[in-house]
């Protein structure tokens, strides 16, 4: 069986293997370990073989996992699951970014109940690219007016847009999704600074969003093994 550390390895070469082919520089791709369920010993394995990008989906659990691990500064805590209001104080204090903002009235808690000892939060706009009814996410048509209220808060920083695409789509239908996906990312890359994460492709789709774009790809069975 393998370890943490080399199934860390493996999907880090894919990625390289992945961007060489799409005629991307190996190291224009980041890699967010999804620890979600896993326990924190867990996480230091996969932080001794390097990693330090970590993405949790439980509010919750994330809060208590940045709370043991707070002795390592080096770590950057991603929350990339849906988020209610009253659990905005708890991410704002703890994680460093937000992949998941969808609505306005999670922003602007975010941005209010960011401590200002602290750095202004990273946040990714999520979208729901493919309009399912089962998805978090802002829609395409709705996407300007959120990004215009994020610049306007001062302890928040856009820094671009996530996506889950719906699962086994044929590949027409995954290209026609990953091509609006480039083509939104690229319009407001080019117009605004900072903005330069697209959060999108996992084990099963990854080739094809670092085809299209993805500068940051979320693995984590691939890493840690199944969930329990």
């Amino acid at each position: 069986m393998q370890t943490i550390a080399e199934r860390l390895n493996s999907a880090r070469k894919g990625i390289q293997q992945a961007a060489t082919n799409a005629h991307r520089p190996p190291n224009s791709v980041k890699l967010l370990a999804v620890s979600k369920t896993k326990p924190v010993s867990d996480i230091m394995d996969a932080y001794n073989a390097g990693q330090r990008l970590f993405g949790e989906n439980y509010v919750q659990e994330g809060v208590e996992k940045t709370k043991e691990l707070a002795h390592l500064s080096d770590i950057e805590w991603h929350m990339i699951g849906p988020i209610q209001s009253n659990k905005t104080k708890v991410v704002a204090e703890h994680f460093d970014w937000v992949q998941s903002v969808d609505r306005e009235k999670i922003a602007r808690r975010l941005n209010d109940q960011r401590p200002d000892n602290l750095a202004p939060l990273n946040v990714c706009i999520q979208l729901n690219i493919d309009d399912e009814d089962s998805k978090s996410g802002v829609k395409p048509e709705a996407l300007d007016e959120l990004v215009s209220f994020i610049q306007s808060q001062d302890k928040l920083m856009l820094r671009g847009l996530m996506a889950i695409p719906k699962a086994n789509p044929t590949e027409e239908e995954q290209q026609r999704t990953f091509g609006k996906l480039k083509e939104l990312f690229d319009h407001y890359h080019t117009s605004l600074s900072n903005f330069d994460t697209l959060s999108v492709g996992m084990s099963g789709d990854m080739v094809e969003a670092i085809e299209n774009g993805s500068t940051m790809v979320r693995i984590g069975t691939a890493i840690f093994g199944k969930r329990n």
